[in-house]
């Protein structure tokens, strides 16, 4: 078994790569397909956490588009990522992980409030942490949330599974022209518009120095080759 190239990772998740085929929800073959994966990464001695969007439930954007106050739109949209929080945590321990899930907004019922220093302490321990919640703000995305947890965790690298093997010129599944990078710097993110993950995302990996990879969650066993430097994927890092 080839030695994984980073010590300890942050997985994000969007909301829509939980929905499989489904156009709302959650799928859960697609769920369980995704906590085996990360077991494998597990099992290679990689300390794990995630961040997991909303999207499939709720999006505060499209909320707020629609006349909504954006501040109550986006707590909306909070709440469902802990509904989906729950869903993956549940599928990792049927796996096999040991998971705690930690929300930004304050839910004791049902899991932990975020404490960077036991969240470090559960990943020390093997165990996988799921954040939920974002960042607990209205006004930022999930990814945003995904980089400060990535940065508050120490991780070695920030990786986005999208619907694609990386990052594109332009969406490949409706321009098959479009040219794929296999290694891009922050600023050529920023500069070129690449629409997958937001400007201050991208800014506050690049403050911290923490490398982005994007792959394609739903190719069975891709967050495992990938933490093996292996398969098809775009890095993302300064000059």
């Amino acid at each position: 078994m080839t030695a994984p190239i980073y010590k300890r990772a942050l997985l994000k998740l969007s909301g829509e790569a939980l929905m499989g085929g489904r156009d709302y929800g959650l799928d859960t073959a697609t769920v369980r397909a995704i906590a085996e994966d990360i077991k494998g990464v597990v099992n290679l001695g990689v300390e794990v956490c995630v961040v997991v969007g909303g999207g499939n439930i709720f999006r505060g954007v499209a909320g707020a588009s629609s006349g909504m106050d954006r501040a109550q739109a986006d707590s909306m949209g909070m709440l469902a990522t802990v509904m989906n929080a729950l869903a993956m945590q549940n599928a990792l321990e049927k796996a096999g992980v040991d998971t705690r899930v930690q929300s930004a907004i304050p839910m004791s019922s049902v899991c932990e409030p975020f404490i960077r220093r036991r969240a470090q302490r559960h990943m020390e321990k093997g165990r996988c942490v799921v954040f939920a919640a974002g960042s607990g703000n209205p006004f930022f995305t999930t990814d945003t949330a995904a980089a400060l947890r990535a940065a508050e965790m120490n991780c070695d690298v920030l990786l986005k599974g999208t619907q694609v093997d990386g990052v594109y010129s332009a969406d490949p599944r409706k321009n098959p022209n479009a040219e794929r990078y296999t290694t891009l710097t922050y600023l050529d993110m920023l500069a070129r518009d690449l629409a997958v993950m937001d400007a201050a995302a991208i800014s506050l990996a690049r403050e911290n120095k923490l490398p982005i990879i994007v792959f394609n969650i739903h190719e069975p066993g891709a967050f495992t080759a990938v933490m093996q430097g292996e398969g098809r994927f775009t890095t993302v890092v300064d000059q």
